[in-house]
Order: C-alpha cells, then structure tokens, then sequence
C-alpha cells in the first residue's frame, strides 16, 4: 500500500475509532448473539454509502465537502440539511464526551465533592464541570494542528482499551461466566442494539475529505474496506468479550463494570479518558466556526472576542445538557438511530440518486441502495422513538 493510502488508512481508522466501542457489549446485551450479524450489516451498509459519497464528488470538481454534496444534489436546501444534521450530531456527541468523563473519573475517584458557599458539586456531576474547565482553554486555539496530532493516538487507543477488558477477564480474575439471555434475539432491545451500532460509524462527513486529500483516488474504496473490516473486528471482539464477562449486567459503558482496584482496568479507564479530553475542541469547533461565520459581519475588529465568547458558551451549553441528561447509552442511541443514520445511510443514498438519477443505476445498485433505505428508515423511526421513550423515563 502507498505510503498517501496508509496515512489516509489511518485516517480512516482513526474517524471510524471512538467512544463507540465502550457501548457495543451493552448493544449486544440489549439485542441479543444475532444482533451480531446486524452489526456487520449495518458496517457493510455504511461502507456503501461511503463509497456513494465519493461517486457524488466526482460529478464535479467542485464538491470537495459534505455539504457540498448536499447542495449539487438538492441546492441551497441540501446544504442546510446536510449541515444540520452534522452539527447537531457533533454537539450531542461532545455532550456524549462530557457525560462519559463523568461517569468514568466517578468510578476512579468515588464520593469526590467540591463546596462553595451555598453550592455544592459531588460525583459525576463535578467531574462533568472539572473535565469543562480543563477542554474549554482548548476551544480557544485558532489552530488544532496539535490537538488534531494528539487525536490520532484513537486508533492506537481502541486497541489498548479492548486489550486491557481482555487481560481483566483473563488475568485479573473477572473471567467469562456473566449470566447472559438465552434467547439469541431480543426484538424489543432491537432498535437501541441498532441505533448503537450505527453510532460507531459515524465518520461520513469525514470521507470527503479523505477521499480529496488521497493522490490515488482510486484506492480509495480498498481503503475502506480495510478501515471498515479492522473497526468492525475491534467493535465484535469487544461486545462478545464484554458479553461473556457480565452477561446481562453490563453497563452503558463497560470500563463502569471494571475492578478499579486492578491495574488492568485503570489503564482502559484512563485510556478511554484521554480521547475525549483531546477530541472535545475538534468536535466542537465546526459548530463554532458556524455560528461564527454568521456573526462575523457584526464582530468587526472584537472578532477574537466573539470567538471565545461563542465557543466558551458552546461548552456550557454541552455542560447544561450533560447534566440534564447524564444517560450515556440512550443519549449515543439517540445520536445514531436520529442522526448518525441520516447522515451515514439516508442521505448519501438520496443525494447519489438524485445526482445521478435512478435509470443510470444498475440492478444491483438499485437493490442495495433500496435495502439501505428501508434498514436506515425502520433504525431511524423505532430507534428514535426507544430512545426517546428511555430517556423521558430515566427524566420522570
């Protein structure tokens, strides 16, 4: 492989590695062994899409980003829905970010709490406000060559986080004898399991980008399927080997199950802490870079200010939202079956038919395509509806 194609690889890897891979045992225990098989359905559907995306950029030269897909499709409307869907994506999963820094450094650092005159701040809610004070300097930057340098370790990192749940269960002890369902499908536990999955592939509004910065473009469907095969390893092997160590009662996230006492379990803890803390600024920063486009007319030579001020009230608002919703699993199932789904599945199907129309297509493109629209309909519709249901319930 040529040295541009392995750092796309990577790339790749490295957009398609993420939080994701903390919720797939407890997507297994909500779905069932087969779900398994939906797992690598709803990778191979997403690799499609991908593909499609690519196909789009070369009917002109000039689309060299998502949204640009979006407005040669369907015009200025396009854009903005394509737009939106990424942002509110984004935003919802740098909230994701906070709620999982919570949850982890609550269970490294049981019973903390923080007084200030009448205010009194304890457990996962103060490492969500600690763990904002420490990201919100670093949405600041101007450049994120850096922190973008740092992020790149995600891919390194998944490894080491299903490495170390591996060496617990083999080494420290935990073992494999968690008590799991009998019954191979769960119907009912079907649309979270799916909304789950779909959330871990989540890297199509960074296709584009990749595919433009490639010198050989035609390597870039090989690439895929080598990014897509190696996440979706590392995605089976840790929902089976979380599944086989707590069965039923795995957590939201599977670093929550862990002895913390055992060194094994602190490095996937502090593992699964690192990328967050890195990625924050990253997430966000396309969202402030939005809202600052908007108001940059007005800013004039205060644009500096307006900056921080936009990006320090961003991080609030995640804060806000992280502490009214502090429900890991239904919030990334929400982000996956609502956006990741129009993102990744829904539109590149629509956007390719539309640019290319449907008498061009073949047979089988036809039948692919159509497939992936009903999966990504049915995902979109029950496993919104669920996890909107398990969040008002967790509310009441």
């Amino acid at each position: 492989m040529p040295v541009g194609t392995a750092r796309t690889c990577m790339n790749g890897l490295n957009a398609l590695s993420g939080v994701g891979l903390l919720t797939v045992p407890y997507a297994l225990s909500e779905g069932g062994w087969v779900s398994l098989a939906l797992l690598a359905a709803v990778a191979a559907a997403c690799w499609y899409t991908g593909i499609l995306l690519c196909r789009c950029m070369d009917a002109d030269d000039a689309i060299r980003t998502y949204p640009d897909i979006g407005e040669r499709a369907f015009g200025r409307t396009g854009r903005l829905l394509v737009s939106a869907f990424t942002y509110v994506e984004l935003y919802l999963v740098a909230t994701g970010f906070l709620i999982l820094e919570g949850d982890n450094l609550d269970k490294l650092f049981p019973g903390a709490r923080v007084t200030l005159g009448t205010v009194s701040l304890a457990g996962k809610r103060l490492f969500v406000v600690l763990v904002a004070l420490v990201v919100a300097p670093t949405t600041w930057l101007r450049s994120l060559g850096v922190l973008a340098y740092v992020s790149a370790t995600g891919v390194f990192a998944s490894v080491v986080i299903v490495l170390s749940v591996l060496w617990a269960a083999a080494v420290d002890g935990v073992g494999f004898s968690g008590r799991g369902t009998t019954t191979p499908l769960r119907i009912a536990g079907l649309p979270t399991a799916l909304g789950l999955y779909i959330f871990c592939y989540g890297g199509h509004p960074m296709f584009p980008t990749l595919y433009t910065s490639m010198k050989r473009k035609s390597q870039f469907p090989k690439m895929l399927v080598i990014c897509f095969l190696l996440c979706t390893l590392n995605y089976g092997a840790m929902a089976v080997l979380g599944y086989l160590m707590y069965g039923d009662g795995v957590l939201s996230q599977v670093t929550l199950n862990l002895p913390s006492a055992r060194l094994s379990s602190k490095v996937a803890i502090y593992t699964t802490l690192l990328n967050p803390v890195t990625k924050y600024a990253l997430v966000v920063t396309p969202i402030a870079a939005a809202v600052e486009e908007r108001i940059r007319g007005a800013a004039g030579k205060g644009a500096r200010a307006v900056s921080v001020a936009v990006r320090t009230l961003l991080v609030l608002s995640t804060v806000a939202v992280a502490l009214a919703l502090p429900f890991f699993a239904d919030l990334m199932a929400l982000v996956g079956s609502m956006l990741n789904v129009a993102v990744c599945m829904l539109l590149p199907c629509a956007c390719y038919v539309r640019i290319f129309g449907a008498p061009s297509m073949s047979s089988v493109e036809a039948v692919a395509i159509g497939g992936i629209l009903v999966l990504g309909s049915l995902v979109a519709v029950t496993g919104t509806y669920y996890s909107l249901m398990k969040i008002i319930h967790e509310l009441v």
